[in-house]
C-alpha cells in the first residue's frame, strides 16, 4: 500500500539512521491505568503548578517573530505571563512582565518594538535588558528601598532551531540536552526562514490534558473525522522518544487502508494535486499512485524555488504530517511549506479549562506558482508574505472561532470526553498500542508529579 502496510504496528520501513526510520517500542510502558482525578481535580492542579509547569522548558515563541533588536513578544502561560525580547547583540531574554514596584503588567500588548519597556502605571521605565532605567521621583523613595536598582526578573531563555523556551525554576537540564528528539530533526524544517500568519487562541472546556490526549492519537480519525478518509491513513507510525517527547508520522495524500475503493480519487486528493500542479483529470494513474506523484511534484517544485531543504528530507516528509510532541503540552504538526504549532495552556485556577493556542507559519516564496497549502486552513485573503505579523484573535468558550471543520469536531469532542472522565462509572484510561504516545506521555507527567524529576 504505496510505500506502508495497513495492520498495526505500522511502519513506513525506513531504513534505520534515516529521520523517518520506526523507533523500537520501549519496555516497560506497562499497563497502567492512571486515576481520572488527574483531569479534573483541583489538587492535582496544584501540584502540577508546582512540580510541573516551573520544571519544565515551555514553548515560548518563535525567533521569527523577534527578528529585529528591540522586537518583543508575550507568552503566557497560566497565571505568569513572560516578555521575551531581541537584545541589541542579537541575543534573546526572557523577563516576568511585572514591575517590581507594585507589581503590575509593564507590557499590555502581545507583540511589537519599543526602545524602553514602561509600566503604564507610575512610568518606571525597563531597558530592554531587564535592567532597571529609571523611577519616577525617586528622590522621594527611601535610597536604601531602592539601593539595588530593581529591574525586571529574568527567566532562563533558550532556542533551538527557531523555537524559543523558556524555563522558571532556571533548573532544568541544557535545552539541547533536555529535547528528547534525534539531532537536526527540527532544524530540517527551517522554521527560522517561515513566518506566524495566523494566530489564534481559543477556550476549551477541558482538561489541558484532555486535549494533549485527542490529539496524541489517530485511533479517532474514522469516527469523528470521516472526512479525512479519503486522504488520509489512520494508521500512523508512532515513535517514541527520551523525556515524554513522542512523534507520529500520519501518511497524506493517500486512502485508509479502510476505504474499500483503492481505485478512484478522492476530491481531497485531488485538491493536493492541484496545488502542486498536477492535473487530476488527466493523471495516468489511480488513487494508490496519488502520494507518490506528489512527492516527485513537491521535490521538483524545492528545486525550482531553491529550497534547498527539500533535498535533505525524505519523499514522506514532503507529503506528511510529522506530528511531533514536545513534552509537556505542545504538538507540531510539521510540513515542508509550514509548522502549524499547538499548545495547550492550563487555566490559571480552573482544571477543566484550557487554552487552545495555535500559530500556523508558512515559509512565503514570492512567485505566483508557490501555492499555500490547503491543510493550512487559511482564511481567504490572509496575509502569507510575513510583512505583517497578524493579531491573535481569541475567542472564549462558545464563540464561533473558524478554527475549520476537523478542529471544530474536535472542539465536540474534547468537551464530551471532559465531562464523561467525571463520571463514577470511567475507572480510568484504557489505552491501546495506537495510544502508545498518550501512555508515554502520562507516564513522564507522573515522574514530575511524583518528584521523580
Amino acid at each position: 500500500m504505496d510505500g506502508f502496510e495497513a495492520k498495526w504496528p505500522m511502519t513506513l520501513k525506513a531504513p534505520q539512521g534515516s529521520f523517518e526510520a520506526k523507533q523500537p517500542r520501549p519496555e516497560g510502558l506497562g499497563l497502567d491505568v492512571p486515576d481520572p482525578s488527574r483531569y479534573f481535580s483541583r489538587d492535582f492542579m496544584a501540584v502540577e503548578w508546582d512540580r510541573l509547569w516551573p520544571r519544565v522548558w515551555l514553548l515560548a515563541g518563535v525567533t521569527p517573530d523577534i527578528r529585529e533588536p528591540n522586537d518583543y513578544i508575550l507568552f503566557t502561560h497560566g497565571h505568569e505571563q513572560i516578555i521575551i525580547a531581541r537584545q541589541e547583540d542579537g541575543g534573546i531574554r526572557a523577563f516576568y512582565n511585572v514591575c517590581p514596584h507594585r507589581g503590575n503588567r509593564v507590557c499590555l500588548t502581545d507583540h511589537g518594538s519599543v526602545r524602553k519597556f514602561t509600566c503604564p502605571f507610575h512610568s518606571w521605565r525597563f531597558n530592554m535588558d531587564g535592567s532597571l532605567h529609571a523611577i519616577t521621583d525617586e528622590d522621594t523613595f527611601d535610597p536604601a528601598l531602592v539601593r539595588h536598582r530593581p529591574g525586571l526578573t529574568e527567566v532562563r531563555c533558550e532556542t533551538v532551531a527557531g523555537l524559543i523556551f523558556i524555563n522558571m525554576d532556571g533548573k532544568a537540564p541544557p535545552l539541547k540536552d533536555w529535547i528528547g528528539l534525534p539531532d537536526g530533526y527540527l532544524d530540517l524544517y527551517e522554521i527560522e526562514k517561515m513566518n506566524v500568519v495566523r494566530h489564534m487562541r481559543t477556550e476549551w472546556l477541558a482538561n489541558w490534558k484532555t486535549g494533549v490526549d485527542a490529539f496524541y492519537e489517530t485511533y479517532h480519525l474514522p469516527h469523528i473525522h470521516p472526512q479525512t478518509q479519503g486522504v488520509m491513513e489512520d494508521f500512523s507510525q508512532v515513535d517514541l522518544y527520551p523525556n515524554g517527547f513522542s512523534r507520529m508520522i500520519v501518511p497524506i495524500g493517500v486512502k485508509s487502508h479502510r476505504v474499500d475503493d483503492r481505485d478512484s480519487i478522492d476530491p481531497y486528493q485531488a485538491h493536493m494535486m492541484r496545488e502542486v500542479g498536477l492535473d487530476p483529470d488527466t493523471f495516468d494513474g489511480s488513487a494508490e499512485d496519488v502520494r507518490r506523484a506528489i512527492q516527485a511534484a513537491k521535490r521538483a517544485r524545492g528545486k525550482r524555488f531553491n529550497l534547498t531543504n527539500y533535498d535533505r528530507m525524505t519523499d514522506g516528509q514532503l507529503t506528511d504530517s510529522w506530528a511531533t510532541g514536545l513534552f509537556p503540552n505542545v504538538q507540531m504538526g510539521m510540513h515542508p511549506e509550514g509548522v502549524f504549532i499547538m499548545r495547550f495552556i492550563p487555566h490559571p485556577t480552573n482544571p477543566e479549562i484550557f487554552y487552545y493556542d495555535n500559530m500556523t507559519l508558512f515559509r512565503h516564496v514570492d512567485d505566483p506558482g508557490y501555492t499555500v497549502p490547503g491543510w493550512m486552513g487559511l482564511p481567504e485573503g490572509t496575509d502569507v508574505t510575513g510583512d505583517i505579523r497578524p493579531d491573535i484573535e481569541t475567542f472564549a468558550a462558545g464563540e464561533k472561532a473558524d478554527l475549520g471543520e476537523v478542529l471544530d469536531q474536535d472542539v465536540e469532542l474534547v468537551h464530551a470526553v471532559q465531562e464523561g472522565v467525571k463520571s463514577r462509572g470511567f475507572k480510568g484510561p484504557l489505552w491501546c498500542e495506537q495510544e502508545d504516545r498518550l501512555r508515554h506521555f502520562h507516564r513522564e507527567l507522573d515522574r514530575y508529579m511524583t518528584g521523580e524529576k
